[in-house]
């Protein structure tokens, strides 16, 4: 099976990667079929997992997934030049009011952490949301910080200027993290506040979650927000965030699975507004706070879309039927939370809605 190593063994950018290896998915009269996509940098190594895995299940279609952030997605999908968009941010009311029928389809559940380069650390930072918000707001300057000392008081803090990184490309994972800040500080709120891009006060920007990445781990003193599966990955090192009931909280499988688990049964329908969907800050003594879905975008009726024929539609559904069910299993090794089931019921009744001329695609 693929693993995230793979990925900086062979140079893999997730920056514009576009793929053109087949991934092998049901077919209407095993006619070949492409089915293009593009978005968000966050579930990237799992979908190239699906690619690969997919392959014994039928060899009629073929999947191009342009890693391009959610922002590129969100704009790709709205402009209907791609079959489908992927993003860790739910469209906002504007977006879901311009697309005019789309829905979400939550495709796995992962985390931001923060990730940093200390040399002369060894030792796990702890940190509470309200510090990490004034270090990106730029008050919190040094490592050596009272704020940050007073936290890790067993630490020998360098006395060092403290470089932040952000995502310098529209992002579902700067909507997470900006979601969560603008939650546990309202400085932040009123100052910069959450979206896909923001103006943020102080640091360097780079694109995707692999640019991040690479940034934090070849610049020391350097912190930024990326996905647990990047950390993973990268080998670099992360903080416990303080939750809501005060526990300082490693991200990992189970803290992140403990976080959805309190969201997970009042979740909207696919075909419904998911703008205020969010599962940051959650109740739960063993929550981690910075967690989310990610979505896959489709139009409710496909051939909405002109670039989608009907052996396409068919095409598109059958392999996000297997990657919201099947395809789950392959989510825990690369770093991400599988779905539960009262999630897969919620999309097993949206690809059941999804219709081309009229007609229902799925008929089991």
């Amino acid at each position: 099976m693929t693993n995230l190593t793979n990925y900086r063994i062979l140079g893999i950018s997730l920056l514009a990667v576009s793929l053109l290896v087949p991934v092998y998915v049901n077919s209407v009269n095993a006619q070949q079929v492409t089915i293009n996509g593009a978005g968000a940098t966050f579930p990237f190594p799992l979908i190239d997992t699906w690619r690969v895995e997919y392959q014994t299940v039928n060899p009629d279609v073929s999947l191009n997934y342009a890693s391009i952030g959610s922002g590129g997605g969100v704009k790709q999908f709205l402009e209907k030049t791609v079959d489908f968009g992927a993003t860790d941010a739910p469209l906002t009311e504007t977006e879901f009011q311009q697309a005019g029928n789309a829905v979400h389809i939550p495709e796995t559940i992962g985390s931001d952490v923060l990730a940093y380069n200390l040399p002369e650390v060894t030792t796990p930072l702890q940190l509470t949301g309200p510090v990490i918000a004034d270090i990106f707001l730029g008050k919190i300057a040094k490592w050596d910080d009272p704020k940050i000392k007073e936290l890790n008081p067993d630490v020998a803090l360098p006395s060092e200027d403290i470089i932040t990184v952000h995502r310098s490309d529209g992002s579902g994972t700067t909507f997470v993290f900006t979601d969560y800040l603008s939650k546990i500080s309202p400085e932040w709120e009123q100052v910069v506040g959450k979206g896909k891009s923001v103006q943020w006060p102080v640091g360097i920007g780079a694109p995707g979650n692999e640019g991040v990445s690479a940034s934090i781990k070849g610049t020391p003193y350097t912190i930024g927000y990326i996905e647990l599966a990047y950390a993973l990955t990268t080998g670099t090192n992360f903080a416990s965030v303080q939750n809501k009931e005060g526990n300082f909280i490693t991200p990992s499988f189970n803290s992140t699975m403990a976080a959805v688990s309190s969201a997970a049964t009042t979740l909207p329908a696919g075909s419904q507004s998911w703008t205020n969907v969010t599962i940051t800050d959650p109740p739960g003594a063993d929550s981690y706070p910075i967690s989310s879905f990610s979505y896959l975008l489709l139009y409710q009726e496909l051939s909405t879309n002109p670039s989608i024929d009907e052996a396409k539609a068919k095409a598109i559904v059958d392999f996000i039927d297997w990657a919201v069910t099947d395809g789950q299993q392959f989510a825990e090794p690369l770093g991400y939370v599988p779905l539960p089931q009262s999630v897969v019921d919620i999309n097993e009744e949206t690809l059941r809605s999804l219709t081309f001329n009229g007609n229902p695609i799925l008929t089991n």
